[in-house]
């Protein structure tokens, strides 16, 4: 009988031409990532894998790394994709209950700077590495999220070493067995949440995936059935009520086309994005101010109340992951944005006045279970004046149900790149990542990535400086260069 992995493997090494459509959505995803990676580059969390690596992270003919400096493919996809999550403003992926980028394109990025693939190369791995962390993910959730599994860690490390593999060359064997091997990597655990572990997480499954890799290409082998055979990822890590693989489908059409990704609109915690949302909306629907509010009652899925742990946090990781926080910036400004997550941002007074007004609760697993689907969450605020404001939301902006347009993903884009690119330089990088389909090669990453490593100062408002520093003269000098590449 042919195996999960096998199927997955034979399929990603079947000829498959990625339509129009996936193609555009891949590249919208591998930019917005690049986005986060840079923006996250001076984050407490990533200066610390940094730190503790530091005597592999020196000039050479090797990868790039996100902040300066080169290093071995692993490493390099271990800070880049710490760098990717630091923020927590990278994409969702249902399937997989995952940020699915976060741990591919860095994955990515090392074995395809090494080997000065084309643009068309990376977007092609990119697609194989998201339908196979889709085809994982669907065997073993929700159940292994809700029991505590951080996906991006163990399905994300699984489906993403396909993708690797592929990119390496590997045939369908050798992609069969990076993606076992892959499985005795996998880890990550959920309580990690609101501490610098969480996006440590997504580095060492890009790390793992790497690795997993060139194990293969060098021979290593594990039992290809290891998904669901006795002992293996789905009896263990499955959860009490893991899906299962009765039937495997995969690829038709791509899952970036059926179900697409969730890229984030404000830089938190996915789980408080469809309440801020509604809260945004009924703000514009009815012209109401912060201090009109008496009360908020949110209603979320069991997951997503268990995610967001700190109802009175004390700095901006656990920020975003609290429901009161974000809530509160929704009622006080019209987006949220990353000068959002910050010290001073976190212990702001008229943000934590708000805190006390807003409560969170969660459907029960009765409730769920009989749904059989996600749960829409709901919204009411209470005004002084006795007026109940309510709203439901399925599906947060940036969805396929509610898709970002241009302009959003530049906003973005931009907000990540702020205090990195100046504002030429920044639209000159987004250009040449919505047309990476028709590059050579990535060579054009390497300028941003240096660049990211020397801004004096972080997005912790100074807290740290980079050991990369250069002088504003040579920041101008490289901004210029990459300007003019355009």
């Amino acid at each position: 009988m042919v195996s999960i992995i096998e199927t997955i493997a034979r399929w990603s090494r079947s000829g498959v031409e990625f339509g129009d459509l996936a193609r555009l959505r891949a590249r919208h995803a591998i930019a917005d990532t690049i986005g986060c990676m840079l923006a996250g580059t001076g984050d407490p969390s990533v200066q610390a894998v940094r730190a503790a690596f530091a005597g592999s992270i020196a000039d050479g003919p090797r990868c790039t790394v996100v902040g300066g400096g080169q290093a071995a493919e692993g490493l390099s996809a271990l800070v880049n994709g710490a760098a990717a999550h630091a923020l927590d403003y990278d994409d969702n992926f249902r399937p997989g209950a995952s940020h699915a980028s976060a741990v591919l394109v860095p994955a990515l990025l090392g074995p395809a700077l090494a080997r000065g693939v084309s643009g068309r190369t990376l977007v092609d791995a990119y697609l194989v590495g998201l339908e196979a962390q889709a085809a994982v993910g669907r065997g073993v959730n929700p159940s292994h999220y809700t029991a505590g599994w951080h996906s991006t860690s163990t399905v994300g490390c699984i489906g993403t070493a396909a993708g690797v593999a592929w990119l390496r060359g590997l045939d369908q064997a050798g992609i069969a067995r990076a993606m076992s091997l892959a499985v005795s990597m996998a880890a990550g655990v959920k309580g990690q949440f609101g501490t610098p572990a969480k996006p440590l997480h997504a580095g060492l499954a890009a790390r793992n995936a790497v690795e997993a890799a060139a194990l293969a290409e060098c021979g290593m082998t594990g039992r290809t059935d290891i998904l669901e055979a006795p002992q293996g990822f789905r009896e263990l890590f499955g959860g009490p009520d893991p899906a299962g693989w009765d039937e495997v489908s995969i690829g038709a059409p791509h899952v970036i086309e059926s179900e697409g990704l969730m890229p984030k609109r404000y830089p938190c915690c996915g789980s408080t994005h469809n309440v801020v949302d509604i809260v945004l909306d009924l703000k514009a629907a009815h012209g109401f101010a912060a201090k009109e509010v008496a009360a908020v009652e949110t209603l979320v899925g069991i997951a997503n109340r268990r995610n967001l742990a700190y109802p009175r946090p004390e700095d901006e990781m656990q920020a975003r992951f609290s429901m009161q926080y974000c809530v509160a910036l929704a009622l006080l400004k019209d987006r949220l944005d990353l000068s959002d997550f910050t010290p001073a941002a976190v212990g702001a007074e008229p943000v934590r006045a708000l805190l006390p007004r807003i409560a969170m609760a969660s459907y029960s697993a009765e409730e769920e279970r009989a749904a059989g689907r996600p749960l829409p969450h709901r919204v009411a605020i209470r005004l002084a004046d006795g007026r109940v404001l309510s709203a439901e939301r399925g599906e947060a902006k940036g969805t396929i149900a509610d898709p970002f347009d241009d302009a959003d993903r530049r906003a973005k884009f931009a907000d990540c790149c702020r205090g990195t690119l100046d504002p030429a330089a920044t639209a000159c990088l987004h250009d040449r990542l919505d047309r990476l389909d028709g590059q050579d090669d990535l060579a054009f990453l390497e300028q941003p990535f240096a660049l990211a490593g020397q801004t004096a100062e972080t997005r912790r408002g100074g807290g740290i400086v980079s050991r990369q520093s250069g002088t504003a003269d040579q920041n101008r000098s490289a901004q210029g260069r990459l300007a003019e590449a355009r």
